[in-house]
């Protein structure tokens, strides 16, 4: 068994924390914007596309340092949000945000894809026999699509728990505040005799990305039977 240091296990916590919340918090937003890309047809469409994928370009630290510039207590939110109470940068409020943003076009392309999906004369059929627009989503569309957003929930998960670049640009490297997984392993590459700490850390971020994906499967396939597709 791993002998993990306290500091190691804060990392680690912290983590999942971050991860957890960026992808809860991205899922609602996420699924709206697959559902209006997907079944949309606006002007600004590709416009909105291009944004939403825009941190894939991107390198992390310009998105960071965007974040910050934003974000920051003298930013152009930030300021505001700060009068209120709501701090991004420098805790991990905003290591979740960020990892978020990163993981977000991740979870869009798979729901998107998803939804694209679904046989269009279902939908027809449910709004025939007097359907509203609201529970043919519900009813139909969400289910045949409900594999995909599994899957655009791991993935930006997965991407949570790895992100590094725009984390540390944003809310530093703190220890027991914003100090992540990918931060803390990075920290123990920089100091004399950190290597055997690095190598547990990344072992425990392989397992846990390992778990996550095969949670994801398991729970996309037993969907897809219930559904009758799989």
């Amino acid at each position: 068994m791993l002998d993990l240091t306290p500091d190691e296990w804060t990392a680690i916590g912290l983590s999942l924390k971050v991860a957890c919340v960026a992808t809860l918090a991205s899922l609602v937003p996420g699924l709206l914007i697959a559902m209006l890309l997907a079944r949309g047809r606006f002007p600004g469409r590709a416009l909105l596309d291009g944004l939403v994928h825009l941190p894939l370009i991107l390198p992390p630290v310009v998105t960071g340092y965007l974040l910050l510039l934003s974000f920051g207590r003298r930013g152009t939110f930030g300021a505001a949000l700060a009068e209120i109470g709501i701090v991004f940068s420098f805790r991990w409020t905003g290591a979740a945000l960020a990892c978020a943003i990163m993981g977000f076009p991740l979870m869009v392309r798979a729901m998107r894809l998803s939804i694209e999906a679904v046989d269009r004369r279902l939908e027809q059929a449910a709004a025939t026999l007097g359907a509203r627009p609201s529970a043919v989503f519900l009813t139909v569309t969400l289910p045949l699509a409900m594999p995909g957003i599994l899957a655009g929930a791991v993935l930006a998960f997965a991407k949570a728990m790895g992100e590094f670049g725009a984390t540390i640009t944003f809310v530093s490297n703190i220890p027991g505040e914003t100090q992540t997984l990918p931060s803390a392993i990075y920290s123990l590459t920089q100091v004399p005799g950190g290597e055997a700490g690095a190598l547990r850390l990344t072992l425990i971020s392989v397992a846990l990305s390992m778990v996550a994906l095969l949670v994801s499967e398991v729970l996309a396939r037993r969907l897809a039977r219930r559904l009758g597709t799989g």
